[in-house]
């Protein structure tokens, strides 16, 4: 048998599945190239409201999954691998949290790779996390997270940094900051569909990210989150790398 994330993979699953969702029942495989076309339609589907120019096309895909494909895990629904269902995608970096001010866009431009790795950098930065809106509600998110935090794990990485997405702030905009919005999300006083979701998997809600992607109805705002990894063998240096 083979151990993932979720424990041990019984035998009889195609060889390809590095862990079988314990709530949702999918397939989760390594990123390959091959897989360029379909995830670059499922990005355009689950995020309409989102400009194509932030999200990922198939030329991206393709490079990303030729320089980390270890760092991203693709769900399909049993056997079949024509129709993506789910996709945690990121790549290795340094990043300064005395300075946490970034865009999704412009933050890999030094990467010493095309796809933004950078093989020496200590943490892991989530560039992608997407569900396809058929399949929601089924405990996906959480296993993407799980597997996310296994690859640190086995990759010794101090951890996971993202900017995440407040849709919840397109409600509030008008009478908040969102620096405010998300401290009162952090608080429990005001929910947010993605971001509370991600303080209850461990994450920390840092701060606000002016101008991350651009969105108009959050206008373009997201927030910094963390999750430091407890098991990280290097971790005096977890705060400044």
């Amino acid at each position: 048998m083979t151990t993932s994330a979720f424990g041990e993979i019984p035998s009889g699953y195609p060889d390809d599945v590095v862990a079988v969702g314990p709530a949702s029942g999918l397939h989760y495989v390594q990123l390959a190239p091959w897989m360029n076309v379909e995830l670059e339609r499922l990005e355009l589907m689950a995020f309409p409201t989102t400009d194509p120019v932030d999200l990922y096309d198939r030329e991206e895909l393709l490079h990303l999954a030729h320089d980390f494909p270890e760092g991203g895990v693709v769900g399909f629904d049993g056997e079949q691998r024509e129709t993506a269902c789910a996709v945690g995608l990121g790549v290795r970096t340094h990043f300064d949290f005395d300075n946490p001010q970034h865009n999704v866009k412009t933050f890999f431009d030094g990467a010493p790779t095309e796809s933004g790795d950078d093989p020496d950098g200590h943490w892991y930065y989530g560039t992608d996390i997407v569900v396809s809106p058929d399949y929601r509600r089924r405990g996906i998110g959480k296993e993407l997270y799980d597997l996310r935090k296994q690859i640190c794990r086995d990759l010794d990485l101090a951890g996971i940094v993202a900017g995440g997405v407040i849709p919840g702030f397109a409600e509030h905009k008008h009478e908040l900051t969102a620096d405010e919005y998300i401290s009162k999300v952090r608080a429990g006083e005001l929910y947010d569909r993605t971001l509370t979701f991600q303080i209850e998997n461990g994450f920390e809600a840092v701060c606000g990210l002016a101008n991350y992607m651009a969105d108009p109805e959050v206008d373009s705002w997201a927030c910094l989150i963390v999750w430091r990894n407890p098991d990280w063998t290097q971790s005096t240096e977890a705060g400044t790398s």
